[in-house]
């Protein structure tokens, strides 16, 4: 016959510790995101830096070249000064498919209700939830890392053409 006490210690025993292994996927996956969020709120800064570049180098030089009337070094400083508008335009466009949250909703219907009160140890429930949000996160980086690469492609474009342009200016100023 079992002893009464060892019994009841089994039923006593304590919930399973949650994995810290999980919980810090979890906080690196996290902390992936926002560096990726910063990278973005970074490419916007830059892109703001680079419409005041390119309007200061086109009303200082361009200004100047125009004053002897259109050359083919002023139609082309123009027709890049309209193409970086247009990749400043592509990297500061709203892209509302960037993810760098969670629906709150969504959480509910996943990790709440699914489950009836008290039928799961809360640190279990704490270990699948990490694992899944992070497995969530790593989706959503992948999703984002696409439109951050366009955006990076269009601000190294965007730089390039402004140096050609400034060139340009300059042709057309010394009338070459």
């Amino acid at each position: 016959m079992p002893n009464p006490s060892s019994v009841g210690e089994r039923h006593s025993q304590p919930a399973a510790a949650p994995d810290p292994r999980l919980a810090f996927v979890y906080a690196e996956a996290v902390r992936g995101l926002l560096h990726q969020q910063n990278v973005v709120e970074s490419l916007n800064t830059r892109a703001g830096n680079l419409i005041f570049a390119t309007a200061f180098v086109s009303s200082l030089l361009g200004g100047r070249a125009l004053l002897d009337g259109l050359g083919p070094w002023d139609w082309l400083a123009l027709a890049l000064l309209f193409l970086i508008g247009l990749l400043v335009v592509i990297m500061l466009w709203p892209y509302y498919n960037l993810t760098f949250r969670f629906d709150p909703e969504e959480l509910l219907q996943d990790f709440v209700d699914q489950e009836p009160s008290g039928t799961q140890n809360p640190s279990a429930a704490m270990d699948v939830m990490h694992r899944a949000l992070a497995l969530r996160i790593k989706t959503d980086m992948a999703s984002n890392w696409r439109i951050i690469q366009r955006l990076r492609v269009a601000l190294q474009l965007a730089l390039f053409l402004l140096l050609l342009e400034l060139l340009a200016w300059m042709l057309a100023i010394v009338r070459i």
